[in-house]
């Protein structure tokens, strides 16, 4: 079974929340957020940062689905920033997420941002997946940007993902949403079908799609970059 560590974490929640637990499942968050407010309160002052980064996550994520938006923008956006001095992209990815999913004016930035940190670093491989899925739902069916974010999801999946049942799971993932793109894309209902459209859209040439991937974070973010590229991609090793 595929692993929902990042993979729409908050639909599989979402799920445990139909019908008649909906009200009791809103005050069972609800008393989570209290108590996680409290937590942070509690901090002790000069105590490290990340701490307080980790518990701001939580209180995003919780934030998200009580719809408390600004609330959970907020929360994201002070744990993004500590997670950007440390240079801790994992934490910073998931901290731009919340600010993604808190719909916000400038929400698509922030989703932006957190796809190209998630393919520039070696994070999670899962977690890069997570937010080219989110191109994937969020653009128009006819998109060529949703076929390209899918055949750049599978491509980290098999190059960064260790041999294992993980790996199998998030390889049928990845196949399976390139299978979906390709059907609303193009109708494509078969092999043949598929291989042509694949190679058509060219989705076969990682230097190719890789671009089209950097155009797509391009109009995402805009000129609105809260961290400076030249000088990450500077101390990258390979450039």
């Amino acid at each position: 079974m595929l692993t929902v560590k990042y993979l729409k974490t908050e639909e599989v929640l979402a799920d445990m929340d139909s019908g008649e637990d909906t009200r009791e499942s809103d005050i069972l968050l609800e008393n989570h957020v209290d108590d996680l407010r409290q937590k942070l309160i509690q901090l002790p002052a000069g105590g490290d940062a990340q701490d307080r980064a980790v518990l701001l996550l939580e209180l995003g994520r919780s934030l998200v689905r009580l719809n408390q938006m600004q609330d959970a923008w907020d929360a994201g956006k002070e744990a993004f920033e500590t997670y950007v001095q440390r240079e801790a992209w994992e934490g910073a990815i998931q901290a731009l997420e919340i600010m993604f999913l808190s719909d916000q004016p400038d929400s698509l930035p922030a989703l932006g941002q957190a796809i190209w940190l998630a393919v520039t670093y070696p994070v999670d491989p899962e977690l890069t997946v997570a937010m080219l899925q989110h191109v994937v739902d969020e653009t128009p069916p006819d998109s060529d940007g949703a076929a390209v974010a899918a055949a750049a999801a599978h491509y980290v999946a098999d190059l960064r993902m260790p041999e294992g049942k993980e790996r199998e799971n998030l390889i049928f993932y990845t196949n399976q949403m390139l299978v979906t793109v390709a059907r609303r894309h193009s109708d494509v209902q078969d092999q043949e079908s598929f291989s042509r459209w694949f190679k058509r859209l060219e989705l076969d040439d990682p230097a190719k799609f890789l671009v089209r991937l950097r155009n797509v974070v391009d109009v995402l973010v805009q000129q609105n970059w809260w961290f400076d590229r030249d000088a990450l991609k500077a101390k990258l090793p390979v450039q």
